[in-house]
């Protein structure tokens, strides 16, 4: 299914709980993200990640807006259950997974995900019955470490189910997945593994630095804003690898993240990133270079976990 060498994330569309306003600082809605779609389809990017979560459904149903208007098999629709707004019913995987199959008026999701660990042997077995009643094509684990990866893939594999990929934070400043062996692992069982947050929420993009921050009052501004004078230096570097293929330091984060063998996420809230994106997609970084970018990451010493991530390793 994968063919993509990116996923283009919409975790910072629409409005509300754990939304694009207050994570991103966005307030984006139909008319300002319907030529980034359009740009994205025409340029054969169609998959897309959502869920359920993203402004309490507020994401998919944007997203969905578009998607209703393509052919179903022309786009690839990712969303997850997320265990923290989970319901009380007797299956709320099943529960959760009709209020998206309902907002994306289809009556499958390419992909769908475990969003994060917080009861691995309690959710990862209603993924089962999902897959086999055809409602779900795929199944991935998100924010999981090596040993939860492999016990999902145990109680899946014992019904025939298997995880077909993995999702976590990995970025130049972020590398956990890699030094706790799960990238290898992914490689070795021909799972995908999809890199979110491989821009770090856009600071890494080259648009941001002291003198320019991001939004203050966003959660992201007060997460990153302090750490700008290091991350500067490592933008730097990023700059003077694009530089050689006339490339952004966006771009360079990107083509970095597909040289390590992942495929990352990008949020997109502009026609031009998409376009950025592609051409992130030609660039093959030597070896060198990839080194040099990480041992400029390594030297600044900052370590970007999520607040809702628990330690890789």
């Amino acid at each position: 299914m994968n063919s993509s060498k990116i996923v283009l994330g919409t975790w910072s569309w629409g409005v509300g709980f754990a939304g694009g306003d207050q994570v991103f600082g966005n307030n984006l809605g139909v008319e300002e993200l319907k030529p980034v779609f359009d740009e994205a389809m025409a340029s054969g990017l169609n998959l897309w990640d959502s869920a359920v979560v993203y402004g309490m459904g507020a994401s998919e149903t944007l997203l969905s807006t578009f998607t209703k208007n393509c052919k179903r098999e022309d786009v690839l629709i990712s969303t997850k259950f997320t265990p923290q707004i989970a319901g009380e019913s007797a299956n709320p995987v099943a529960d959760m997974l009709a209020g998206s199959l309902g907002r994306f008026a289809t009556d499958y999701i390419d992909i769908y995900w475990i969003h994060n660990p917080a009861d691995v042997e309690r959710w990862t077995p209603y993924l089962i019955d999902l897959v086999k009643s055809g409602k779900v094509k795929r199944v991935g684990v998100s924010n999981h470490n090596l040993a939860q990866i492999k016990r999902a893939e145990e109680i899946l594999s014992k019904e025939g189910v298997h995880i077909s990929a993995v999702q976590n934070h990995f970025s130049l400043l972020y590398r956990s997945s890699e030094k706790a062996g799960i990238l290898d692992y992914c490689k070795e069982n021909s799972i995908d593994f999809w890199a979110y947050m491989v821009l770090e929420q856009g600071t890494l993009s080259g648009k941001y630095d002291t003198v320019h921050p991001l939004p203050v009052g966003s959660q992201r501004g007060d997460t990153y804003n302090p750490l700008l004078p290091q991350i500067e230096k490592l933008v730097a570097v990023m700059r003077t690898v694009g530089d050689r293929y006339g490339i952004t330091p966006a771009q360079v984060a990107l083509a970095w993240a597909i040289a390590k063998g992942t495929t990352p996420i990008i949020g997109v809230t502009k026609p031009s990133q998409v376009q950025d994106a592609v051409r992130a997609t030609q660039v093959v970084l030597t070896a060198d270079e990839v080194k040099m970018l990480e041992d400029a990451a390594g030297s600044i010493g900052v370590d970007t976990r999520g607040s809702w991530e628990m330690p890789m390793i």
